[in-house]
């Protein structure tokens, strides 16, 4: 009788390269919040972009050495939250809008939830959604309108007192948006292994020059920018498509 060979046990784990991304965004983000606990809120500001870019390379990274996992995007998830909702609802509230009592919290709260709404949602249509678009801000951006208009208010003396009634509505327009039926375009289809026309790289230079000319005002005016993209892009879709039925 042959002796039968135990089929090979499956190795249990994670992958650790693009894990290691995640916990360096969770880390950015979660310092954020103990910056602005001692004072340092243009440090806060600055550590939540940190975490942003971070964000964005351990998908790519995942992707480029085919260690996606389904750990990987739940982790990815939890740091969202911390670096994207918690961390600058925190860093506003503790800035600004501790001073509108309540109110304040409650705006807070807005970007909080918004952000642990739209990672639900994310997460749960992630198999049958357009790639092309997200449905709702994306909570990095939606953090980023915050953080670039501290770190802005920061960089030219404007207290979080003075300005707080622009950060309340800031706080709600970015829990609002997020949660919304908005389109905003996601870039997934831009191949960046492919090639392009030599123009492309000098408009990418121009761009990063024109970021470092003044990169708080610069960040903000780009984020709230995307941030309207959405409702313009959504309103000429719904107007194209009724055109089209009418013909």
């Amino acid at each position: 009788m042959e002796e039968q060979i135990p089929p090979a046990r499956r190795r249990r784990g994670i992958y650790l390269l693009p894990n290691l991304f995640t916990t360096a965004a969770l880390f950015a983000g979660f310092y954020a919040i103990t910056a602005a606990f001692n004072g340092r809120f243009e440090v806060a500001a600055v550590a939540i972009f940190i975490a942003m870019v971070l964000d964005g390379l351990d998908g790519r990274v995942a992707r480029l050495t085919n260690t996606q996992s389904a750990f990987g995007a739940e982790y990815d998830s939890m740091a969202d939250m911390i670096s994207f909702g918690a961390a600058p609802a925190l860093v506003a509230y503790i800035w600004s809008l501790t001073t509108l009592g309540k109110i304040g919290w409650v705006a807070a709260f807005v970007h909080a939830a918004g952000a642990a709404l739209r990672l639900a949602r994310f997460n749960t249509q992630i198999a049958t959604a357009d790639k092309r678009y997200f449905q709702g801000l994306p909570s990095p951006s939606a953090a980023a309108i915050l953080a670039g208009f501290i770190w802005f208010s920061e960089t030219y003396g404007l207290t979080g007192e003075s300005m707080r009634y622009v950060s309340l509505g800031l706080a709600l327009m970015t829990g609002l948006l997020m949660v919304s039926n908005f389109r905003y375009y996601s870039f997934k289809d831009v191949d960046l292994r492919g090639r392009v026309p030599f123009m492309w790289a000098i408009l990418v230079m121009l761009v990063f020059a024109f970021i470092f000319t003044n990169p708080p005002l610069m960040l903000f005016v780009m984020f709230t920018a995307y941030a309207v993209s959405g409702p313009v892009l959504t309103l000429l879709g719904r107007r194209k498509m009724r055109s089209e039925r009418r013909t």
